[in-house]
């Protein structure tokens, strides 16, 4: 007898993006961003006391960008709802923003450009794609686009070298920690049962 499996990397399904957001979706994707809100202030934090040990070529700092970026990400792979990434990604910087970042408000507009940026990959992908490759790329856009703005307010007196450097880094860094990290915690939860209300939880159970 031949068995079909399907993965969190299944793109044959039908489109859940069409479907309105359940009040499980909302409750979901604002837990995540409340949770990340926390982390981004404590993060925050971190980038700050660690910002020395980075005088001497402070681009390399960048590797640390990706935590900013996960739930933009991970909220798009768990609710597969139209808007999960902005959503997520906003909730969380408006929480930091409460929370007293250092930077004050303007994290909600960061927020709401690197939701965008991951967002728009999901939409290219028609809401379709869930593998390892469309998180990959969510996490880069959503990096680069941190890393403009970035370049724009923070700095622009950076030669061309060291901005594209830090945009680099940064891109690596939301690809490879929002991304694949978004994606292995997705399937962790997914095999652990908490997300079978959601088709990612349905797709790892029947693996």
């Amino acid at each position: 007898m031949t068995t079909t499996t399907h993965s969190t990397e299944d793109t044959s399904t039908p489109n859940p993006a069409s479907a309105r957001w359940r009040t499980v979706d909302i409750v979901v994707a604002s837990a995540i961003g409340v949770a990340f809100g926390v982390v981004f202030w404590a993060w925050g934090h971190l980038w700050n006391t660690a910002s020395p040990a980075f005088t001497g070529f402070p681009p390399a700092q960048g590797f640390m960008y990706g935590v900013w970026l996960m739930p933009a990400v991970l909220g798009a792979l768990v609710i597969r709802k139209r808007g999960a990434a902005i959503y997520t990604e906003l909730v969380a910087a408006t929480v930091s923003a409460l929370l007293g970042v250092s930077w004050g408000l303007s994290v909600v507009a960061y927020g709401l450009v690197e939701g965008a940026a991951a967002e728009i990959v999901f939409a290219f992908a028609l809401y379709r794609s869930w593998r390892l490759v469309t998180a990959l790329l969510a996490g880069a856009v959503a990096g680069l686009a941190a890393a403009m703005l970035d370049i724009l307010f923070y700095y622009p007196e950076w030669s061309g070298g060291w901005q594209l450097a830090y945009a680099g880094l940064l891109a690596v860094s939301s690809a490879v920690i929002a991304g694949a990290g978004s994606w292995l915690l997705v399937r962790a939860l997914a095999r652990s049962g908490v997300l079978s209300p959601f088709p990612s939880g349905a797709d790892q159970a029947r693996v």
